[in-house]
């Protein structure tokens, strides 16, 4: 094992699963990442044909790909410290007509699965008319238990307030072929590290950086990790210049916000029952919201 000084807030060229068994155990605290989905590079569709990652390929023999993201996450596992979380987004696949569920493998893994979330993309990638459209993908809610307890810390109410559903379009502007929005990681690590500073952020298919910018914008520090150099170099440029980012990260921030929490009106004998569901995020008579 190498000291962490050697990781600690560096962007690292090179293949996730042997960079990560370089990493000393328990030494990071959260981590998000979207790896490549294994679309094997021959799926039709007016977006599909795009996603072509720089450095690496898309096409493994799926028990090859399955064995591979269960090593990948195991290590992370390993190096997270008991009370951490990791969040892993994917999505749902089809080959020859069977389904392919990231559950198939995330069951074989040392992860507990505290939640599944849905992110609602608003986009599909393929507009054919085999199943309807897909605008959906997952992202996955990865925690290590401390002693044996599976359920881990509750929520702060300005964090639980939000739905399991997350509504947010891709970002567009990144020379990545698949990337996700900055407001992806910023409330999946905002939420379970609000009151937290200088923590370790790890994201092992970092690509664009984008994890990598929530947690800087944080406070946070980040190990990024990514077969391709170029995008290990746009990376490195965008957390640069991440300050350009704040405003962005500071609309996501704002909807984390109560001025009554749950117990404290039910303390004083409020109605705590009812709610309505305002999408895209849900609004209860738990909550005053500051707009």
């Amino acid at each position: 094992m190498s000291d962490m000084r050697n990781f600690i807030d560096r962007v690292i060229c090179g293949d996730a699963l042997e960079t990560l068994r370089k990493i000393p155990d328990k030494s990071v605290d959260v981590g998000v990442t979207s790896p490549p989905y294994n679309k094997r590079e021959n799926k039709k569709g007016w977006l599909v044909d795009k996603v072509i990652y720089n450095g690496a390929s898309d096409d493994l023999p799926e028990a090859d790909y399955q064995k591979y993201q269960i090593e990948v996450l195991d290590e992370i596992y390993r190096i997270t410290k008991p009370g951490g979380s990791f969040f892993y987004n994917h999505k749902l696949r089809w080959e020859r007509g069977h389904l392919l569920h990231p559950m198939d493998w995330l069951r074989n893994t040392k992860w507990t699965i505290r939640q599944e979330i849905i992110w609602d993309r608003m986009i599909a990638a393929n507009l054919r008319g085999w199943r309807f459209w897909q605008v959906d993908e997952r992202i996955y809610w990865l925690y290590r238990p401390v002693n044996g307890h599976l359920i881990g810390e509750e929520l702060q109410s300005k964090h639980a307030l939000l739905s399991s559903i997350w509504r947010f379009p891709p970002e567009r502007k990144n020379p990545h072929p698949a990337p996700f929005p900055l407001a992806l990681p910023l409330r999946a690590i905002y939420s379970v590290m609000d009151d937290s500073k200088e923590k370790t952020v790890i994201d092992p298919f970092c690509g664009s950086g984008t994890t990598l910018v929530a947690a800087k914008v944080l406070g946070h520090h980040y190990i990024g990790i990514d077969i391709s150099e170029e995008y290990v170099n746009y990376a490195l440029e965008r957390l640069k210049t991440y300050r350009k980012e704040i405003p962005t990260a500071e609309e996501e921030l704002k909807k984390h916000r109560v001025r009554k929490t749950f117990k404290e009106r039910k303390e004083k004998g409020e109605f705590v029952g009812r709610y309505r569901n305002n999408y895209p995020y849900v609004k209860t008579e738990i909550f005053d919201f500051v707009e």
